[in-house]
């Protein structure tokens, strides 16, 4: 499914009258759409495919005047790598495996940065099993991957499976990754590119049989820290011997907050998430659920900013 291929932001078969605020708009069975983007996923899945439950296809709306701008800024951001990649902003669709429900509400709300280290990783859209197998199934069974419009510009070869501290393209002529050029299985977006140059444009909802041998990751999980795993307190004070002090200071300002009832306790997990990433605090978690300190070396990277490795 080329990106030319595929319906104009704009378009929708799903009246958007009696639900104008809502993020996301279901597709109707029938919608020409729907049944593309269906047969393009099931196609994608192999010999899985027969097997797998496709339950709904939603449209991100764009309905928010926030949403709108981001619409706006990706537009912007393919002419410019158009203008400076010889008129190709390589446009693509690739899938984005979500953790549940609730992380695909908090992409289309706020966009990708917000909590996925230094790059993102993305499944062609004509191989999208990958992307399939990360998806977190939540309690009912079912799983979201996200279809998103990806701006590649010109790729570079990226190892994404070696251990590598890589997290921007390795000069100014490139601005993205591939694992492969002739079959390439992932796209690899950097962190300083997240939010402009990927779009999330469609949203499967899907259930896959459980006996198909692909590896359970539930959302009862502490995949992500957005649940009381640990106090704050504590938290707060194994990350001020990894993190540098001013980072330290941040959360705990905004943990202040969330005790002055300043802010609301989803705000305070997605702030300190923001600012220490994901990798860090699961790995401070998991520790702590063991009754195991957690051991850190400090390493000191190129750019002088601070790196961890768990010891």
């Amino acid at each position: 499914m080329d990106d030319d291929s595929v319906i104009s932001d704009s378009q929708s078969s799903v009246s958007v009258t009696a639900q104008h605020h809502a993020p996301l708009l279901t597709l109707p069975h029938g919608d020409a759409v729907h049944d593309l983007i269906k047969t393009s996923f099931l196609r994608g899945l192999g010999p899985l495919g027969p097997k797998t439950q496709v339950l709904s296809v939603q449209r991100n709306a764009c309905s928010t005047a926030v949403s709108q701008a981001r619409l706006h800024s990706f537009h912007l951001y393919a002419k410019a790598v158009a203008k400076l990649r010889h008129a190709n902003a390589n446009v693509k669709y690739a899938w984005y495996a979500t953790r549940g429900h609730t992380d695909v509400n908090d992409i289309v709300s706020h966009g990708f940065a917000h909590a996925h280290g230094p790059r993102l990783l993305l499944s062609p859209d004509d191989a999208p099993l990958q992307s399939v197998k990360e998806c977190v199934v939540g309690g009912d069974g079912v799983r979201h991957a996200l279809l998103c419009r990806v701006i590649l510009g010109r790729s570079e070869i990226v190892d994404v499976e070696g251990d590598t501290e890589q997290c921007c393209p390795t000069c100014d002529d490139y601005d993205s990754g591939v694992d492969s050029f002739s079959a390439p299985t992932k796209y690899i977006i950097w962190s300083n590119n997240m939010n402009t140059h990927v779009l999330p444009a469609y949203v499967v909802s899907f259930r896959l049989p459980s006996s198909q041998g692909i590896d359970e990751k539930s959302e009862e999980e502490p995949l992500t820290p957005s649940s009381p795993w640990m106090p704050f307190p504590t938290l707060i004070s194994v990350l001020s011997k990894v993190m540098a002090p001013s980072d330290v200071a941040l959360i705990s300002n905004f943990y202040k907050d969330k005790k002055e009832n300043k802010i609301s306790r989803h705000e305070l997990i997605q702030r300190v998430r923001r600012i220490a990433g994901d990798k860090l605090l699961i790995a401070v978690i998991k520790s702590y659920r063991q009754n195991k300190k957690p051991s850190f070396l400090q390493i000191r990277s190129k750019n002088g900013r601070m790196a961890w490795q768990q010891g």
